[in-house]
Formats: C-alpha cells, sequence, structure tokens
C-alpha cells in the first residue's frame, strides 16, 4: 500500500508554529494549488484546492522562520485523517498532509532566495549537501564552450 502526496503550492497565510508538552515543535500550514479545468462552453478557468500540512521538529522552525504568505513550497508527505466531536457532539474528519520533506522554491514578495536553510535530509540532518536549486560556484555561463 501507498500513501505518498506531492504538492507545488503557495502559502495561504504565515506558518503557525506551537511546542508540544515534550518540546517538539509543530507548525501548521495552508497551501494553495492550482489547475486549469475546462467548463461546459470549453473555457478554460482556474481551480484552487486548499490543503492543510502539519510539518514537525526542525522542518517546522525552518518553515516559520524563512517563509511567509505567498512562498512556494515543494512538500512531499502522507496523508492522515483525525476524527474529533464538534461542539454539538457530531462526529467530524479533518485530513491533513503530514510533511515528510519540505523544498523551498521561489521567493515570495521580492524576497532573496539567499535566506533559504541548509539542505536537509528527510529526516531532518543537514545533509552537507550544495542545495540543488541554488547555483554553483563554477565557471560563469560565458565560459561554457556551446
Amino acid at each position: 500500500m501507498v500513501n505518498k502526496v506531492t504538492l507545488i503550492g503557495n502559502l495561504g497565510a504565515d506558518p503557525e508554529i506551537r511546542s508540544t508538552p515534550g518540546g517538539m515543535s509543530v507548525s501548521t500550514l495552508r497551501i494553495a494549488t492550482s489547475s486549469r479545468v475546462k467548463d461546459k462552453e470549453g473555457n478554460w478557468n482556474e481551480a484552487t484546492e486548499w490543503h492543510r500540512v502539519v510539518v514537525w521538529g526542525r522542518d517546522a522552525e525552518n518553515v516559520h522562520k524563512f517563509c511567509k504568505k505567498g512562498k512556494q513550497l515543494y512538500i512531499e508527505g502522507r496523508l492522515s485523517t483525525k476524527k474529533w466531536q464538534d461542539k454539538d457532539g457530531k462526529d467530524q474528519h479533518t485530513t491533513e498532509v503530514v510533511a515528510e520533506s519540505i523544498k523551498f522554491l521561489g521567493g515570495a514578495n521580492g524576497e532573496p532566495e539567499a535566506t533559504q536553510p541548509p539542505a536537509r535530509a528527510s529526516n531532518g540532518r543537514d545533509t552537507g549537501r550544495q542545495r540543488e536549486d541554488r547555483p554553483s560556484q563554477g565557471a560563469p555561463d560565458d565560459d561554457i564552450p556551446f
């Protein structure tokens, strides 16, 4: 069985952060994704979906520190559905994405990309590798022979 979600979307609000009684950081995000759909008349319209994403540990701290409303994120995770009761005692269900890996993409509101944290493995440890989305410190483009 597979429970895998991949999202590329924009933050709909600044991330919220809190700590568990054990001291673990947890951040809640609202991510908007969109797709183009054709209506009955053949016109293209944009359809937006909103996703609740929960981020744990160091990733939660980095998202809170480096991301603001409008920031584009790449998220991999899994779906989790929670059952709870509302104030009237009726059963309710909430489905959320539990993030396992997050990459910061385009800047929000002209924010430079230099504010990104170091690349990290999905277990939250620094990998020491250079981020793939940053240019390497090699020869400038005009030194490339093609």
